[in-house]
């Protein structure tokens, strides 16, 4: 049988989604204490791979598993994993479902904050100049990003991507009292893609880089100079769409 998990996590004190031989991860604080509770060897497959510090408020991830559910599985599961991660329900999926290729949209959002917020120190990006930039100049740069269809110049130069192509459905910067929230959705994205935009919009409204410069790179689909890299702290994945998740079974393993 294939299963699927819905979860959120903090991932300030992981390194990324990823299974790792040498630091913490999501993924392997999950597949140990499942392993360990279902009696059985569970290897999971993720929608997708948040690098470190990135956060998830809504993150599927599929594994296979013949034998029964224990009472309150996910309740004990909830219990023993770490108190960063929480596991919001289990699906029964057809078997050839898949975590990662089935996703038919991605959304991210990435939060801005104007002053410390000594309740959030890992989950807000501080940005202490939004005086000096107007709002409109974020979202210019955010329509033009947004009416490409490749994109070279946001992708991280180590990705093994097979192709650059995505098809973004939004792109939207909302300015809120003390805070900037830049919402994204896509079929896809590349590796540090939403950063790359993120950091990109904010160098073009410092006036750091030129608007037409980013559109000639992205005309050539070559880097683009000066680009900077958003901290991986303001980053949340907020929504997968998977088109037959009407078709899956909640599954609730109650006490006796």
């Amino acid at each position: 049988m294939r299963y699927f998990l819905q979860l959120a996590y903090n991932g300030a004190r992981f390194h990324g989604w990823q299974r790792q031989p040498n630091a913490r991860s999501i993924q392997g604080e999950l597949e140990e204490r499942l392993s360990l509770i279902l009696r059985s060897p569970i290897q999971l497959t993720g929608c997708g791979r948040t690098d470190t510090g990135v956060h998830a408020d809504d993150y599927y991830a599929h594994f296979d598993f013949d034998g029964i559910f224990p009472p309150a599985f996910l309740a004990r599961l909830n219990k023993f994993i770490d108190r960063d991660i929480f596991v919001r329900q289990l699906y029964q999926v057809p078997s050839s479902t898949h975590a990662r290729f089935d996703a038919g949209q991605r959304s991210y959002r990435y939060e801005i904050g104007f002053q410390r917020d000594v309740f959030r120190h890992d989950t807000l990006t501080i940005y202490p100049f939004a005086d000096r930039i107007d709002p409109a100049d974020l979202q210019r740069v955010a329509d033009l990003i947004a009416s490409y269809e490749a994109f070279t110049p946001f992708c991280k130069t180590n990705s093994d991507a097979k192709t650059m192509n995505c098809r973004i459905d939004r792109a939207e910067w909302i300015n809120e009292p003390y805070r900037w929230i830049f919402h994204v959705s896509a079929d896809r994205f590349l590796r540090g893609m939403i950063r790359l935009i993120v950091g990109c919009c904010l160098r073009v409204a410092e006036g750091k880089i030129d608007l037409e410069d980013v559109r000639r790179a992205l005309d050539r689909q070559e880097p683009l100079s000066g680009i900077w890299s958003a901290p991986a702290e303001g980053l949340f994945l907020t929504n997968i769409v998977y088109p037959g998740k009407k078709d899956w079974k909640t599954v609730k393993p109650e006490m006796p």
